[in-house]
């Protein structure tokens, strides 16, 4: 009976760490949509700034002096997603020239929360036919094979350890 149950707990277990390729491949697919978004709302910022001759940093610097409190935050909220345009296209360059499981420690590094979540919400498990996708079966299925067997040991131990006190 254990072993059956050893056996299943590395299926799912090993089922569940193969979904992490996958999930980074979903996330990576969505950078461009992401990257699109923030680029068209950036471009009308700088052509407002080009009206008033300015750059985009002289523009954002301008509302972020502001008294105005709304006009403050706009600033803020510019400033923010210009630098995540720019972390998004560093992490997009960094996908494309990495190797399969050099993407997978570029993601765990450098993701982005709000992309993730939004992968998250529409995320489609799949069977990993990929090289990453069946190595990281095999250390969910080991993972959980540990983590069980460690369970088990302590259970043991403390059995153990109250038979001693009984006698």
């Amino acid at each position: 009976m254990a072993r059956i149950f050893m056996v299943l707990l590395a299926l799912v277990t090993g089922s569940a760490g193969s979904q992490f390729p996958e999930f980074a491949q979903q996330y990576r697919q969505r950078i461009g949509g992401a990257i699109d978004a923030l680029q068209e709302v950036m471009t009308d910022f700088q052509a407002d700034a080009s009206r008033f001759g300015l750059s985009v940093d002289e523009a954002i610097a301008r509302l972020k002096a502001s008294d105005d409190g709304l006009v403050q935050k706009r600033g803020y909220t510019i400033e923010r997603t210009q630098d995540r345009l720019v972390r998004l296209i560093d992490q997009r360059e960094a996908f494309q020239s990495a190797g399969p499981f050099a993407r997978l420690v570029i993601f765990l590094e450098s993701m982005d929360p709000k992309l993730a979540r939004s992968t998250v919400e529409d995320f489609e498990p799949a069977i990993p036919v990929t090289s990453e996708g069946i190595v990281t079966a095999g250390l969910g299925a080991g993972a959980g094979l540990l983590g069980f067997k460690f369970l088990a040991g302590l259970g043991r131990l403390r059995r153990r350890r109250t038979q001693q006190q009984i006698s």
